[in-house]
């Protein structure tokens, strides 16, 4: 049935004046079977006319539906246990505001409303799960995981507070916002035909729902399982433990108020302190580049390796190495949230060095500006304008710079390598750019610049990034790759070690640990650490003991999101390396074959053992 056919389906019912609206929003018959009453509601749709429109639906599908027809399949039901950062999204007063507005006009302004989530939310890589009236329902890592879900949900809702505040609708809104964390079951489907729904089961939904509840307008509150998981990486405000309503037990609420000042997200969620261990000779070939870059023969290092393999830690340990020694420290962060701000690591690095105060007047900020360009040039009437641009201050002392777009780009470029250049004249540079492969297109252009001129100055450059970046600058002279490997198991058993002063592991427990963390640094830290919190040991002063079976062990609550961010990526092969994950750590191809029911081998090599 074409778009005609559907105005004939309309006309016949008596409901012709929704043809245009039909048409408008591209609805066919192939569509109809898959309208809601929230669809329909959406199309300002009269509830009468909604209960009719929805039995026509029914009926239509009924008598189109051959004698002889095959029936449809059912559903796939591919529930799985995950965890899953919850949001619920609350409109305030809205109530009060169907008492005192037309309905179209009420329509208009929760639409509007609705459409700031979908908007805010898929910016920060989170799924609209469901609109409830004035609520909304929000998943953070499903159906696709990110290692940072529960950052990424606090900073959707404080953006989101900000953007619905700056709605403009016929009354001011307000809205208020519950986070939680947690294992869930996610995917089961519940209701039938267009009703039908892949639902989250478990605590956590309900917790957010509650947190939601008694956040006062425009805050956002989280739960003790959020805030775990976020280490100093926002300012939290500490609530208490709060009663509410379907929790057995109290539960403990933070009000987050805003992003911290912390420079670096390594050390906003560094958990331990161990001592750096098997990356010995990695730390003698910084130390002996850095003799090189003090000798005025200027060099970069490029830092490669996965996540959690250590590339901070050796960046931080290099610079504890150096702090006895006069040098200046340049430190610029990329962020997975600003790939599309141009050099947003620069700006946010000016920001730091001149100690901008959210309650700074330009003026203010400009001084600033003007004290620390001022270590790195005496001219500041070109620096000082192009830079300022940036932050962005209205530099009025400095004359207008009358320059096309791209040749202001090209001379900003130039003044920020030129402040580098500046302030190695007085003492070596050491400049860290961490986690490039998160970098803007500018920032990659700045780092082409300062690398082409390295060689000249007395800098040694430090660049970490992920194996997926793959970086323009290797093969140069002056230019070294370095590549983390995973740890052996001997230097697993020492980082273990360290962590429990020096104690003896049951031996069952450490083989575990030294087995299952693949040798990545960061998981044998946050197994270990989740092991001795775990209750299951006995401290014997000397060593540890286990009462009973050694259980196996869980996978931290903080690695998780990792693990299935990883998982997610694997697409077609992901069904497979979770049936895997369910048969063990080593198994033959023959019997995965089986399980998964596969009839050809063509993706798997039959002599691997996993």
């Amino acid at each position: 049935m074409s778009a005609p056919a559907t105005q004939q389906w309309l006309e016949k019912l008596g409901m012709s004046e929704y043809a245009q609206r039909f048409a408008e929003n591209d609805i066919d018959t192939s569509v109809l079977p898959h309208l809601t009453d929230e669809n329909l509601k959406e199309l300002g749709i009269s509830l009468g006319h909604r209960v009719k429109l929805l039995a026509a639906i029914r009926q239509l599908g009924e008598t189109t539906v051959e004698p002889t027809a095959t029936p449809a399949a059912k559903p796939q039901d591919t529930a799985e246990r995950r965890q899953v950062t919850v949001m619920f999204s609350d409109l305030v007063g809205s109530t009060a505001l169907s008492t005192r507005m037309d309905p179209e006009d009420l329509r208009e302004v929760i639409s509007a409303y609705q459409k700031c989530v979908a908007e805010t939310v898929d910016r920060f890589g989170g799924f609209v799960a469901k609109y409830m009236g004035d609520g909304v329902l929000v998943y953070f890592g499903y159906p696709q995981a990110h290692e940072d879900d529960a950052e990424r949900a606090v900073r959707a809702g404080l953006e989101l507070i900000a953007a619905v505040t700056a709605l403009k609708t016929r009354a001011p809104l307000q809205t208020r916002v519950g986070i939680a964390t947690g294992l869930v079951v996610v995917g089961d489907l519940i209701g039938t035909g267009s009703a039908q729904e892949q639902a989250v089961v478990g605590e956590t939904p309900n917790v957010a729902a509650r947190l939601q509840g008694i956040a006062e307008p425009n805050t956002v509150v989280i739960a003790e399982s959020t805030r775990k998981l976020l280490g100093n990486l926002f300012e939290l405000e500490d609530l208490g433990a709060k009663e509410v309503k379907g929790i057995s037990e109290p539960v403990r609420a933070w009000a987050a108020l805003r992003p911290s000042t912390v420079e670096s997200r390594f050390e906003a969620l560094r958990t331990a302190t161990t001592p750096l261990v098997g990356r010995d000779e990695e730390i003698e070939l910084l130390m002996r580049r850095w003799a090189q870059a003090k000798a005025g023969d200027g060099c970069v290092v490029l830092i490669a390796g996965e996540p959690g393999i250590g590339k901070s830690r050796i960046a931080e340990t290099l610079q504890e190495r150096l702090s006895a020694e006069p040098h200046t420290r340049l430190r610029f962060f990329c962020s997975p949230y600003h790939q599309d701000s141009a050099l947003y690591p620069a700006i946010a690095q000016l920001e730091r060095a001149a100690g901008f105060r959210r309650e700074d007047s330009p003026e203010q900020r400009l001084d600033k500006l003007e004290a620390v360009l001022s270590q790195s040039t005496n001219d500041l009437n070109e620096a000082v304008p192009l830079l300022s641009d940036l932050l962005p201050i209205t530099a009025d002392r400095y004359p207008a710079l009358n320059l096309t777009p791209q040749k202001r780009k090209e001379k900003t470029l130039q003044a920020l390598v030129a402040q580098a250049e500046g302030l190695a004249v007085r003492h070596p540079v050491l400049m860290i750019f961490e986690d490039v492969h998160w970098s803007d297109p500018t920032t990659r252009e700045l780092l082409d610049l300062l690398i082409e001129r390295a060689p000249a100055a007395p800098l040694l450059v430090i660049i970490t990034f992920r194996p997926e970046f793959t970086p323009p600058w290797a093969g140069r002279s002056h230019v070294t790759l370095l590549s983390l490997n995973r740890l052996p198991p001997r230097q697993r058993a020492e980082m273990i070690a360290h962590m429990i002063g020096g104690k003896a592991l049951p031996k069952e427990i450490a083989a575990q640990i030294i087995d299952r963390t693949d040798g990545v640094p960061l998981f044998i830290e946050e197994l270990t650490k989740t092991v001795v919190e775990s209750g299951v040991l006995t401290d014997l002063s000397d060593h540890f003991t286990v009462a009973g079976p050694v259980p196996p062990l869980a996978i931290p609550t903080s690695l998780n999101a990792s693990l299935l961010a990883r998982l997610d990526r694997l697409a077609p092969a992901r069904d497979v390396a979770q049936i895997g994950a369910a048969l063990g750590r080593q198994f033959s191809h023959e019997l995965i074959s089986a399980v998964h029911r596969c009839r050809s081998s063509r993706s798997m090599t039959p002599s691997r053992n996993w």
